[in-house]
Order: C-alpha cells, then sequence, then structure tokens
C-alpha cells in the first residue's frame, strides 16, 4: 500500500506554557505493517491532560516524547491492512496510534470494537481510559461509602463526570468544582450532582473554601484529585479524619500554575487527620479493565451513566484544541475527528 499520511510531532519543548509552536504537522510515506502488525486509518484521537507532561524532558512514570517525535494519543480507527490472523481489513481498533492520520500497530497491542455495541468514540472517554480510570480510583483507593461526601474537580470532564455519577449511585454526597457558571448548571443537571461551585467565581482558595465548606457540612470524606492548585488548597483544611485522596492527575500544575502549598502543610494535615493520599497511573491497573467494561458497561447502554464528548475537527486543529483543553476550554472528552 502506498500513499502519504498526515501526523504531528513535537517540534520543541515548552518553556512554561505550550504553544502552538511546540507542535508541527508533517506529511510523510504511509507505513507498512510488518509480520504481526496491522495498519489502522485513525477516525478518531483522544487529547488528555497527561500529554502535556510527555512534552517535557526529565523522568516520569514514562518516557517523554521526544523532540521530532510522534505526539502519544489513543485513537480508534479502521484496519486498512494486516499481517495478523488477529485482525482483518474492515475491523474497528483501539490503540495508541499518536496525533496521526494512520499508524502500524502490533496486533498484541490493540483491541477489537464492536461499533454495534457502543459508538467507537466511547473508547476513548467513557468507557475507555478516563471511565476506568475513574471507576478504579474511586473503588480501589476512594473506598466510598453510603453517606460520606465526595469532592471531584474538573467536575464535568470524563474523569470527574463519572466519579461523581458513580459516588453518587452509592450513596454519597457529591460536590463538584467546576469553571464557569454553565459547566456547573451541567454538573448538577445533567450528571446529578448535589452542588457544584465554580472556582472561577473565588479570588482565593480561602475564599472557595468557605464557599465549600457550606456545601460540606459534615467536611469531606473523599477527594477525588486531578487538578492541584487552588482547588487542593481549599479542600485540604476540609479534609475528614480517615479521609481519603486518590491522586490521578494535577492539571493546575502542568502549566506552572502558582501555589502557596507547601510540603510541611501537606504533610501535616496527611498526619493529624489519617489521611490515605494514593497516586496512581491507570495504564498499572489494566487487568481490571474487563471488572470495569462489565459494570459500567450495562449503565452506559441503559442511560444510567451519562456523558458528553466535545469533538473537534481535522488533525490540523489538535495543537490548538489540546491547549484549550487544559485552560478548561472543553466540555466533556476531547477528541478530535479525522475522518
Amino acid at each position: 500500500m502506498t500513499g502519504q499520511m498526515q501526523r504531528i510531532v513535537l517540534a520543541s519543548r515548552p518553556d512554561t506554557q505550550a504553544s502552538e509552536e511546540n507542535f508541527r504537522l508533517e506529511s510523510v510515506s504511509l507505513p507498512q505493517p510488518s509480520e504481526g502488525e496491522v495498519l489502522v486509518k485513525v477516525h478518531y484521537m483522544s487529547l488528555d491532560p497527561y500529554m502535556r507532561g510527555r512534552m517535557n524532558a526529565g523522568k516520569s512514570y514514562a518516557p517523554p516524547v521526544e523532540v521530532g517525535a510522534v505526539m502519544t494519543a489513543g485513537g480508534v480507527g479502521k484496519v486498512i491492512a494486516s499481517n495478523s490472523p488477529d485482525f482483518q481489513p474492515g475491523d474497528f481498533a483501539l490503540g495508541m496510534f499518536g496525533w496521526a492520520s494512520h499508524a502500524c500497530a502490533k496486533a498484541s497491542d490493540i483491541r477489537k470494537l464492536d461499533p454495534g455495541l457502543a459508538p467507537l468514540t466511547t473508547a476513548l472517554g467513557v468507557l475507555g481510559m478516563p471511565g476506568f480510570t475513574a471507576w478504579h480510583g474511586l473503588d480501589a483507593y476512594g473506598r466510598p461509602q453510603a453517606g460520606e461526601t465526595l469532592v471531584v474537580a474538573a467536575a464535568t470532564g470524563p474523569v470527574g463526570s463519572m466519579v461523581g455519577q458513580l459516588a453518587k449511585q452509592k450513596g454519597l454526597r457529591v460536590v463538584g468544582i467546576a469553571g464557569g457558571p454553565d459547566k456547573c448548571k451541567l454538573a448538577v443537571e445533567t450528571f446529578g450532582f448535589d452542588a457544584c461551585l465554580d472556582h472561577r467565581a473565588y479570588d482565593s482558595s480561602e475564599a472557595l473554601r468557605e464557599a465549600l465548606a457550606a456545601e460540606c457540612p459534615d467536611g469531606i470524606d473523599i477527594y477525588y484529585e486531578n487538578v492541584g492548585g487552588k482547588v487542593l488548597e481549599a479542600v485540604l483544611p476540609l479534609m475528614n479524619s480517615f479521609g481519603r485522596i486518590p491522586v490521578c492527575g494535577m492539571v493546575a500544575w502542568y502549566e506552572g500554575a502558582q501555589t502557596s502549598l507547601t510540603a510541611p502543610a501537606i504533610w501535616r494535615d496527611v498526619l493529624v487527620k489519617f489521611l490515605s493520599v494514593n497516586g496512581f497511573i491507570i495504564f498499572n491497573h489494566y487487568h481490571r479493565y474487563g471488572d470495569f467494561l462489565r459494570e459500567a458497561g450495562p449503565m452506559v447502554a441503559s442511560g444510567s451513566i451519562k456523558y458528553l464528548e466535545d469533538i473537534a475537527e481535522g488533525l490540523e486543529n489538535a495543537p490548538k484544541t489540546f491547549l484549550s483543553m487544559l485552560q478548561g476550554g472543553n466540555t466533556g472528552k476531547q477528541i478530535v475527528k479525522l475522518v
């Protein structure tokens, strides 16, 4: 098979905040699948906050994207050539295909999808990595109990909205934090949160904390951490003894947001309130993915779990869409449609 494909590579590392100049769109020859590989034409690709961390050099849980290399991303697409008995042309697959129109992948590294069971895009969101992150973090580290209070920021995002809905189904009071009154309304009216606060309406963490305390009169038992920054400053003093904090992200700090939090202040609360703080990366827990799908799949199909998708058009628009997402410009799971 001959022809051209498009891809977006990391052109340079950001100094502080990322910009469109850090990316470069390229046209290259279409790759050919080797033995055991398939060639996929990508229909949709996912944009996620973790990608910002991969743009930086330095040791982390995963290697950084090298300058000149394709930006990493999950995607779904159609197999157009196969050198594996496990896939035939026309099959749909989920894999880490990158910011690219096409990709070759080992058959063993991708998963076949049935578009008749659920829309393809759900494999990137509510039934994919974000939904699984919410489910695993809440279950394994939040350990929710009926009657408790849970707080989650980025409340209308794919992780936060799933966390809140799962917690409500388990009988918890759920308070969200989101950016803007429209998102707060969405958290309550669409996702069923008990309350949601607009963090942009408060000039300081102290002001946000005061409003949060009013919505959490019995304190906070679980804080699902995916933001950091001002929200963590507001939440931490309100945590109850033996509270739990699953930590899956800290997007406010990816772009260099300032904070008055210090290690002694954080560790004092952890110590004197007997808090359980568990950092986790979902890629280490995929042995539970089947359990997640068996539980969440029927709830999504029945509509008892709701989800939103924010779909941008065109690979060339991925950089500006990604940068907007980092500033809260999306509503729901951010996806780029390529086909």
